[in-house]
């Protein structure tokens, strides 16, 4: 049998879904395995030899990159409303910051069980989903807005629940229709979601200020459900999504798997602290809240653009390279440009930095598990990646309000602060250090590709 007819039939088994073999290379072409039992990368390979890297892809980037604008953007204009919400008095910085960090605190925690769901469901109607509960989220906060124990609900818990949904839709879709551009599809469906945030920003600000909290929620709610469902439409994967249990326990037993988990675990607590306290710490520096919300899209905006760049770097450069590069700039503006940004100037600049480099590390990381523990595996990979992410979801905002708050609050001037930025900005320097102990152990050449 030809090599050419034993791709074909596998690629016929790989879309069938069960009962598939991989065919031998060494000589041997009546001797097969089962699929399930073959290296998961040869097998990445050889359903990757049929991608399409475009057609109808491109369809379902542009759905990917809707449902990622309101998932990943509602989920950024919090900070907007926590200074509404800390200026009527319904909590402080650090209960607030904990409402928003409920949200994707269960992305996280949901995302093996959806990545269950997405065996059963496909991800067509796992996002449908997920869009229904984001918009039913916003609509109800709307009515619970005195209420700290509310807010914990909606959006909390229930934006939680869409978020997961919509996340491993969008994160695993683009697998099946891109190997080549992976990096590049990729990144538009996460540049999405920093564009969604960055004109959420200003639009959540400016409807707070004309119409009031309760009813930004509720236009925010309709218009996500009248341009999100329809989106979520255009998502469908191109074959069968493999069938396995919750947790693939064999991905721990590649160290670099376990560096990884560790090293994405730790890495996502400080990433919401500078999209959460921006805000607050414009306030403090005694400029309007419109100017705050302004930094906060520019933040956005600029994780847009990381999102995009970092689809390119990760086709270009590799994506283990990428993601180091991101993790270590997104430290160093926590570190040394954030202390120092006591004018307008320099904090615009590190919104716009630390922004880059915040949506560039969400961008890379499911094309480093793709690449790196292979395409077949992908769905499973991310949802125990997602998983390993609620400790920092969870607590690592509510860590920098706690520390702000133990050193003075939002009253203590900007020197409040500085515990909390340099907390965030260690723990970054630490998930740096992880992933460039993975990378030397990968390949320790210096320039190659990985």
């Amino acid at each position: 049998m030809s090599a050419t007819v034993t791709t074909a039939h596998v690629l016929d088994d790989l879309r069938a879904g069960s009962g598939t073999t991989l065919h031998r290379r060494a000589g041997h072409d009546d001797d097969t395995v089962p699929l399930e039992m073959a290296d998961p990368l040869e097998a990445s390979r050889v359903a990757d030899s049929s991608v399409p890297d475009g057609g109808y892809g491109w369809v379902v980037i542009t759905g990917c990159a809707i449902v990622a604008w309101w998932n990943i953007g509602v989920s950024y204009t919090w900070g907007v409303y926590q200074g509404a919400l800390l200026e009527r008095g319904v909590g402080s910085a650090l209960v607030l910051s904990f409402c928003g960090s409920l949200s994707p605190a269960l992305m996280a925690a949901l995302a093996t069980l959806n990545a269950r769901a997405m065996r059963s469901l496909g991800t067509r109607k796992l996002a449908l989903a997920g869009i229904t509960c984001n918009a039913l989220s916003q609509i109800g906060a709307s009515f619970l807005t005195h209420s700290a124990v509310g807010l914990f609900f909606f959006p909390g818990v229930l934006l939680g629940i869409g978020m997961s949904s919509c996340f491993m839709a969008f994160s695993v879709a683009p697998a099946h229709y891109f190997s080549r551009k992976r990096g590049l599809a990729n990144g538009v469906v996460y540049a999405g979601g920093g564009l969604g945030g960055a004109v959420m920003s200003i639009a959540t600000n400016v409807m707070i200020e004309r119409y009031g909290i309760e009813w930004a929620f509720r236009i925010s709610g309709i218009v996500l459900a009248t341009t999100a469902l329809p989106a979520a439409w255009l998502i469908r994967e191109r074959t069968p999504i493999q069938s396995s249990g919750f947790v693939d326990w064999s991905l721990f037993r590649e160290g670099n798997f376990g560096i990884l988990f560790l090293a994405s675990a730790i890495g996502v607590f400080p990433l919401f602290v500078p999209p959460f306290f921006i805000p607050l710490y414009a306030r403090s520096m005694g400029l309007g809240t419109s100017t705050g919300a302004a930094l906060l899209a520019g933040f956005n905006f600029s994780s847009a653009i990381g999102r995009i760049m970092s689809g390119y770097l990760c086709d270009l450069l590799g994506p283990l390279n990428t993601l180091i590069g991101f993790l270590l700039v997104n430290a160093l503006t926590m570190i040394a440009l954030w202390p120092a940004s006591t004018t307008l100037a320099p904090l615009a600049a590190f919104a716009v930095m630390n922004g880059l480099t915040n949506g560039g590390f969400f961008s890379s990381m499911p094309t480093v598990v793709g690449n790196i523990f292979g395409s077949t595996r992908v769905s499973t990979a991310m949802g125990m990646m997602i998983t390993g992410w609620v400790g920092g979801y969870l607590f690592g905002s509510p860590i920098a309000g706690y520390l702000l708050e133990a050193f003075g609050g939002t009253e203590g001037g900007l020197q409040a602060y500085r515990p909390a930025m340099f907390y965030a900005g260690g723990v970054s320097l630490a998930s740096t250090a992880l992933v460039l102990y993975m990378r030397i152990r990968t390949e320790r050449k210096p320039w190659a590709k990985v």
